[in-house]
């Protein structure tokens, strides 16, 4: 068995000459726990900025259990299957679309947004906001140019609304050829700190609660076969445009059948497109928060969705 355990203090400040003057202190603790086995391995991890919100223990139970009930993992083909993904799975694959959310992105038109915002391009049951004062969220309530971080509406019921924005990309973006399709323009306080090449990114991703939340018991309980994936790894992106990903799962792949988890198979390499998957989610549990290793924190749901594309299996 590996751990890792963190706490930290971070401080940041702001202020200039024409009167800005802004101050953020946060804590953060987080907990990391693998278990490997002979053939099998587990996995489970957690942040919080109350450390008393952390329980290192029940997170090393659910590790161990990974790793004792996949063990002697089962091969079956690769190919198209409806899967579930726990939070921290589905947190590090649609982390891959977040950087294409931001205006100096479309104005290099290396976003997959570019020509889109305003379209419906995932399913009804997906809406998202970026909002820092979120409960379950964490951050300064100030950008690196010391504007205040807006609520912002970036997918509703599957349509893309609009992307954030520096100050210096929205003037930009207000004298350039593709303002008429990049929805509304103004800062909206994502901007990196100056001098600033980068632009701006949401940083507090927020999935909105579905109508109909289920646990992930329901969620395999309704599943016929399909597999249930702890955490996917190795993520990069194959088609920029089409935002189609490629990975591998990871520390507890199982197959489910007729409602149950029968047993541990062995893991997948995967290609999906992220615009596909977010236009097949069938059932999502309530959003929590959550952490991986591909992204950032997110408050983000269980996802199950059908025709996930798995390409061929990995030797462990």
């Amino acid at each position: 068995t590996a751990g890792i355990f963190s706490s930290s203090e971070s401080v940041e400040g702001i202020f200039n000459s024409r009167g800005l003057s802004d101050w953020h202190t946060q804590t953060l603790a987080e907990v990391s726990i693998t278990i490997l086995a002979a053939d099998s391995s587990g996995w489970q991890k957690a942040n919080s900025p109350d450390v008393t919100n952390l329980d290192p223990l029940a997170l090393a139970e659910i590790a161990a259990k990974k790793a004792l009930d996949s063990a002697h993992p089962l091969e079956i083909p690769a190919g198209k299957y409806k899967v579930i993904l726990e939070p921290s799975a589905a947190l590090d694959i649609v982390g891959f679309m977040f950087w294409d959310y931001s205006g100096m992105a479309i104005l290099d038109q290396r976003s997959f947004l570019t020509g889109r915002i305003g379209s419906k391009l995932f399913g009804e049951n997906i809406t998202i906001w970026d909002d820092v004062a979120h409960p379950l969220q964490t951050g300064s309530p100030f950008d690196g140019e010391g504007m205040r971080r807006l609520q912002v509406p970036l997918v509703e019921n599957g349509v893309v609304k609009r992307v954030v924005y520096a100050r210096a990309t929205a003037e930009r973006m207000k004298r350039s050829e593709q303002k008429d399709k990049a929805g509304p323009i103004e800062p909206t306080g994502h901007g990196f700190p100056l001098p600033n090449e980068i632009g701006e990114m949401p940083l507090n991703i927020v999935f909105a609660a579905p109508q109909n939340p289920q646990t992930l018991a329901q969620m395999i309980a309704s599943t016929e076969r399909g597999l249930l994936v702890t955490r996917l790894w190795y993520i990069r992106e194959v088609d920029p445009y089409e935002k189609i990903v490629t990975g591998m799962t990871r520390d507890g792949t199982f197959l489910v059948e007729n409602g149950q988890v029968r047993q541990g198979v062995r893991n997948f390499r995967f290609n999906e497109s992220l615009i596909h998957m977010l236009s097949n989610v069938e059932a999502m549990s309530e959003p929590l928060r959550s952490c991986g290793e591909e992204s950032f924190d997110m408050v983000v749901p269980a996802m199950k969705i059908r025709d996930f594309n798995f390409t061929e299996v990995t030797k462990f």
